[in-house]
């Protein structure tokens, strides 16, 4: 097999050759025919992530070993698979989303189809082992492939990362009315598909923030209701103004340091706060506005099986909105991080194999 991997981080990709990994146990095998290039990527490539003033955390520190071929939006069609695997719906050919964010398989919350969670040994393909920036890939058990179905490939591909994240936080904010405003922080790919939940979910109070008016653009046009340019030391003030009021619920796919500042500031009494993206930097809040006005700030990882499947039922019902995609070829791996890290993408760059 062919991959386009971090061979050291900073530096361009590399197209090395590989074993072709021969299907085990419960282990499914296929070749890619599509995967998205995320932006927690970059932060992979450049080996470490900001942890404000307590330095950095490193790949090593998360137990990443290079080489490694990144990418975990990923599509591709079955080959073969190991002796224990239950095959049962698996065909040859089959086209499937592939969900990456595996574990060790064993523990209680891997039992439970939340792999995401896992405390044991978090093994999510493209970033502890090798993922879509390749020919082939191997996932470790049949339940973590979804059908495609009717979906456009270029477009599924993103719903194993970008999609159910945003699916996974947008549930814990919800129920919500209507028409009250939720804050979205960031319009990139994960912005345009959370913009695309939120209105296959019925609601239509949808704020979006965002430091590039290109990229608020592209979230009018996906749905947006109101949009907020934060350019500036007023842009808490400004999400209070567009949003008529301080508001409930915040999604900060972001999560930098002046994000993080001002989405906390933005809060009504009882709002919450959840925090998805690695941006990076640390959060200072003056304590006694917690409990005086019962704020709540949570995390929120990724998404696990069950909500990859829900997602994936909605869009093949026509009710998910399509987010824009740019495709490039599968060898172009490192030219498609280039444009991301440059910010020169609206949407998201999918990567396709010449066969696909």
């Amino acid at each position: 097999m062919r991959a386009w991997a971090v061979i050291e981080t900073g530096k361009p990709l590399k197209e090395i050759e590989l074993p072709t990994p021969e299907p085990t146990g419960k282990q499914v095998l296929l070749e890619i025919t599509h995967a998205g290039v995320c932006h927690s990527d970059l932060h992979i490539w450049e080996g470490e992530y900001d942890l404000g003033s307590r330095g950095k955390m490193r790949l090593t520190d998360r137990g990443v070993v290079l080489p490694l071929a990144m990418g975990h939006e990923i599509v591709g069609k079955v080959l073969k698979w190991g002796p224990e695997a239950n095959a049962a719906g698996l065909k040859v050919g089959d086209h499937m989303i592939v969900f990456p964010w595996v574990g060790c398989g064993k523990c209680a919350e891997c039992l439970a189809d939340e792999d995401n969670m896992c405390r044991v040994k978090p093994a999510s393909l493209g970033v502890y082992q090798n993922g879509g920036y390749a020919t082939h890939v191997v996932a470790p058990e049949p339940r973590h492939l979804v059908p495609l179905g009717n979906l456009d490939p270029s477009l599924a591909a993103t719903y194993a990362c970008s999609g159910i994240t945003v699916f996974s936080a947008i549930n814990k904010v919800m129920p919500m009315p209507a028409d009250e405003p939720i804050v979205l922080v960031g319009a990139g790919g994960l912005g345009l598909n959370a913009i695309a939940v939120l209105k296959a979910k019925g609601h239509k109070r949808i704020v979006v923030v965002d430091v590039a008016q290109s990229k608020l653009d592209a979230a009018k046009k996906e749905g947006a209701t109101d949009t907020v340019l934060a350019d500036g030391p007023d842009t808490a003030k400004r999400i209070v103004d567009a949003a008529g009021g301080q508001v409930g619920a915040i999604v900060d796919l972001v999560n930098g340091t002046d994000t993080a500042r001002f989405a906390f500031d933005s809060l009504r009494k009882g709002g919450k706060l959840v925090q998805v993206g690695l941006f990076g930097g640390e959060m200072n809040i003056p304590l006694p506005l917690m409990p005086i006005r019962a704020l709540t700030i949570q995390g929120s990882y990724v998404g696990n099986v069950k909500e990859l499947r829900e997602l994936v039922t909605i869009a093949q019902s026509g009710a998910l909105p399509a987010i824009p995609i740019t495709n490039m070829p599968l060898n172009q791996a490192d030219a498609a991080l280039n444009r991301l890290k440059d910010g020169k993408v609206v949407g998201r760059i999918v990567l396709t194999a010449s066969a696909a």
